[in-house]
């Protein structure tokens, strides 16, 4: 371990960077969730071809407008994550907090958009035992929802540790690792929008 260590120092020092960037055993755990997506998709993709006329009327009570807005919060907010990790590459580490927290506005304002349309399907009466459309709408939207929420809290706790200095030019493995797991989220939601709002 102490010489692992040492290698990666003597990398870090000489400008060498890992990859993939970031921590290992996080590419693992996102390996492990983009796999858990990729079975819900296939059973979506699954039940839709048995019960297409199904699918298609229900889809059409969803929010399409709402979803395209959130697509491009979600882009952005990986965006500013980008910079977040080329300035603290750069060791501006108040410029990095300021774009991490940046994409932490971009995480809220998803998960207000995504709160506001199940508020909606709510208030009409729209439950996971509505019909099998609803089921996988609700489930995988939810599903995904959730790890929004938790990339908004690692977001939250990069920004706050790299504006106290804990990051800099010749450390900042977290800070990738977090960028990682976000880019994470967002190639979820670029699957996920055309496959439940718009392919028919």
């Amino acid at each position: 371990m102490e010489m692992a260590a040492a290698v990666e120092t003597q990398n870090m020092e000489a400008g060498v960077r890992r990859y993939p960037p970031g921590d290992l055993a996080l590419w693992i755990f996102i390996l492990a969730e983009l796999s858990v997506f990729a079975v819900f998709f296939a059973a979506y993709a699954f039940t839709r071809a048995h019960h297409v006329e199904l699918f298609n009327t229900y889809q059409a009570t969803l929010d399409r407008n709402s979803a395209l807005a959130n697509t491009l919060v979600l882009i952005t907010a990986s965006y500013l994550v980008a910079r977040a990790v080329g300035a603290i590459q750069l060791g501006n580490t108040r410029t990095s907090s300021r774009w991490l927290w940046a994409a932490v506005g971009m995480a809220m304002l998803f998960l207000l958009i995504k709160g506001h349309e199940y508020a909606h399907h709510f208030e009409e009466g729209v439950r996971l035992s509505t019909n099998t459309f609803y089921m996988f709408y609700l489930s995988l939207t939810f599903f995904h929802f959730m790890h929004v929420i938790l990339g908004m809290i690692v977001l939250i706790v990069l920004a706050v540790r790299t504006g106290r200095g804990h990051y800099d030019a010749q450390e900042y493995t977290d800070i990738e690792s977090g960028a990682s797991y976000w880019h994470m989220v967002d190639l979820v939601w670029m699957v996920l929008f055309p496959l439940v709002y718009v392919m028919q």
